[in-house]
């Protein structure tokens, strides 16, 4: 990385004694020495010496724009030493000066590049990249192509250092792959692709692309080391066990140093000969200006008296003042020390609480939903058996309690889902008609029992066919239409869609649910989204609920980047309305009502069924509901059992309970899977917090149904993997 900083270095440099190339002065001499000192043998100490030389007569011959060049120089090597301090202040030197002198553009962008490269050694990655930016906005408005290669490799260099190796990757192969000439950025990206392999343990990858820079570097006269290619082919041969390939490249490495060597001392002669005569011109040159120099002097050293007595009133000042700050800093880190830690032991606390909070409500969850099987079930199956009048009540009174228990721990797990961020959008086909349409059936008994006016209006014009999230957008309009309906008695609640705006294949909808109920107090209306809150005690005891539907409902349409918005007025009415983007689908979804004509349970009669279940109450509730649809059930209570039921029978389907003894069913799911990939395999769970639909299928299950399950789901679900 640092030999391309030594590229720009030389293009700036040499740029002002070409433009002298026919007078070779002490400046340029030692100049080229440094350069020589550098490049052929390798020595930044002698070469920082010269520099230092060629600062020193710059100064004398009052050439500005050399000394500066020099400074650039010597930043370079201080850079290639890792004594960063020092660049730093040389480079700053340079940039200062070539901007307040509007010096080259070109220069101004190059020094700025050589304080990228600075600070991405030193690993401060945002200062680095703001000179990297100052430098690319000065080429791109001189237009300088020539340097967008090294500040692409630059980018690159960066993204490898912050450890983005896939990210710098793709930027190396860019350059590695341009149709330009050769040149060095190109041959340095392949350099690195195969620094990164070696690095990801892909050592044939990192062997070709060493082999690749390598042929370049033969083929072509650029600045890059051989050297240094030819050592990382003997790590990767060695990495490989290639010894005989390693050794190839050792002593083609070894016979580098020997030419190297040689011309050095041929070129030490040459450069003698030339210092004896550079000698004697900065020889006459220092009497020439000896006397003008040392007037200069004596009027510099009243000017330094004259400023050293204000600069040691003002450092007195300035002392006085930092000591003040000091103490004041000293107290203010102290109290922040103090506030910190308290904010740490508060955050802890906090995270503690969550998890427990999730701990407890995944244990209470699996726990209820176990026994609320249990009533469910029963109750079903009570009611499948004609019971006598006398009896229905009390079966449609326990039937409603279950399913309003139900409803309600799944409000409050939907409540912790949504607040710890583990919901997930999904962007699937749905028809928006048969959607509404199926919340509408589902409020039937609802909307009669309060004697309600339902009133549905469509204005969706041909888009109906939609991609998005149809069990959001259900659960939205569910909870909104079940509060209206709840505080509506005799009264009018309204659905309305619309199309707000459309733009190719994007629209935009806009949702209204509105009723003409008993209305929110305007002193609540801030407080209605909050979870449990229903404006008060009275309202929850007279109309029920939990309070969660509308907590529920913001977070949601927050989720969907959207806003919920609320109009309300007592006894005259509410109305709740938002906006939510779709895109069009061209394919026509299979409706609702042909799914329900598509699934028959007549198919169902002598299938056999595999029912993998601890619980021995849950083992006779869905025992008897496999049974009434005429299919042959075998009961196994353990994960170990099924495992060998399954390698010893034929089964149709299985029915596997996620919590079991000794094994789990995801376990036992995946070790039938090793013998037998075709047998449909339908989780049965009192899902929790931790589990979810996708870890569930990704052990090798078909399906997921949650307990306590919907009968009528359950059949559909069996019917659509055992279906002739």
């Amino acid at each position: 990385m640092k030999k391309i900083l030594f590229l720009l270095t030389f293009f700036t440099l040499f740029s002002f004694s070409q433009s002298k190339k026919n007078k070779l002065d002490s400046i340029n001499y030692f100049l080229e020495l440094a350069n020589y000192s550098f490049e052929e043998k390798y020595n930044s100490k002698d070469a920082i010496k010269y520099v230092q030389k060629a600062i020193q007569y710059s100064k004398a011959n009052n050439n500005n724009d050399k000394l500066y060049d020099c400074y650039y120089f010597l930043g370079s090597l201080y850079l290639e030493n890792n004594n960063y301090n020092d660049a730093i202040i040389n480079f700053i030197k340079c940039s200062n000066y070539y901007e307040l002198n509007k010096i080259s553009s070109s220069k101004v962008a190059k020094t700025n590049y050589a304080l990228g490269t600075l600070y991405l050694e030193k690993k401060n990655f945002t200062i680095a990249k703001m000179y990297f930016d100052k430098s690319y906005a000065i080429y791109s408005k001189i237009n300088s192509s020539d340097a967008f290669p090294l500040l692409e490799l630059q980018k690159g260099l960066t993204l490898k250092a912050n450890n983005k190796l896939d990210d710098a990757i793709i930027v190396f192969k860019k350059i590695a792959n341009t149709n330009k000439d050769i040149e060095t950025s190109k041959i340095e990206a392949i350099y690195q692709l195969s620094k990164i392999y070696y690095l990801q343990q892909d050592y044939q990858k990192a062997l070709d692309y060493s082999k690749k820079a390598l042929e370049l570097v033969e083929n072509n006269s650029v600045g890059i080391s051989k050297k240094k290619i030819l050592n990382n082919l003997i790590l990767i041969s060695e990495k490989l066990e290639d010894y005989k390939l390693s050794n190839q490249y050792l002593k083609e490495y070894l016979t580098l140093n020997e030419i190297k060597n040689n011309s050095s001392q041929e070129n030490t002669e040459l450069l003698i000969n030339k210092k004896e005569h550079d000698n004697q011109l900065e020889i006459v040159e220092k009497l020439e200006k000896e006397k003008s120099d040392q007037l200069k002097s004596i009027r510099f050293s009243r000017l330094i008296s004259i400023m050293s007595i204000v600069l040691i009133a003002i450092l007195s000042l300035l002392s006085f003042s930092l000591y003040k700050n000091n103490k004041i800093r000293t107290f203010t880190y102290k109290l922040l020390q103090a506030k910190n830690k308290e904010l740490t032991e508060q955050k802890e606390k906090a995270e503690f609480a969550s998890n427990a909070r999730s701990e407890f409500l995944s244990t209470v969850s699996h726990e209820l939903r176990t026994p609320l099987n249990a009533i469910n079930g029963i109750t079903y199956l009570l009611l499948q058996e004609k019971p006598k009048a006398s009896q229905l009540n009390y079966l449609k009174s326990l039937e409603f309690s279950g399913n309003y228990l139900l409803s309600f721990i799944n409000d409050i797990l939907e409540i912790n889902r949504l607040e710890s961020n583990s919901i997930h959008i999904e962007k699937i086909k749905f028809n928006l008609v048969d959607l509404v349409n199926n919340i509408n059936q589902s409020f039937s008994g609802f909307i009669s029992q309060n004697n309600i006016n339902f009133k549905l209006e469509l204005d969706i014009q041909s888009n109906e066919n939609l991609i998005g999230d149809p069990t959001k957008l259900s659960q939205i309009l569910i909870n909104l239409i079940n509060n209206s309906i709840k505080f509506t008695k005799n009264g009018n609640v309204s659905l309305i869609i619309k199309t707000v705006k459309e733009i190719d294949n994007k629209v935009t909808l806009n949702f209204i649910v509105e009723d003409n109920g008993i209305g929110i107090p305007e002193d609540k209306i801030e407080n209605i989204f909050d979870s449990f809150s229903q404006g008060s005690v009275e309202i929850n005891r007279t109309y029920g609920g939990t309070g969660l539907g509308l907590s529920i409902v913001k977070k949601i349409i927050e989720l969907l980047d959207s806003e919920i918005h609320l109009e309300s007025k007592v006894n005259e009415g509410t109305k709740f309305y938002f906006d939510l983007d779709f895109e069009k689908s061209d394919l026509k979804t299979i409706s609702s009502i042909e799914m329900s004509h598509a699934i028959s349970h007549e198919n169902l009669k002598g299938k056999k069924v595999l029912l993998v279940e601890d619980n021995k109450i849950n083992q006779m509730i869905t025992k008897k509901m496999v049974e009434n649809k005429g299919m042959i059930c075998t009961i196994i209570d353990n994960g170990e059992d099924s495992i060998i039921a399954m390698q010893d029978n034929k089964f149709d389907i299985v029915l596997m309970d996620v919590h079991l003894p000794g094994i789990n069913g995801t376990e036992a799911t995946a070790e039938i899977r090793k013998f037998d990939n075709t047998t449909p395999i339908v989780a049965l769970t009192a899902i929790s917090l931790n589990e979810n639909r996708e870890m569930l299928l990704s052990f090798g299950m078909n399906d997921v149904v949650t307990k306590p399950f919907a009968p009528e789901h359950f059949y559909n679900v069996i019917s659509s993997y055992v279906g002739d």
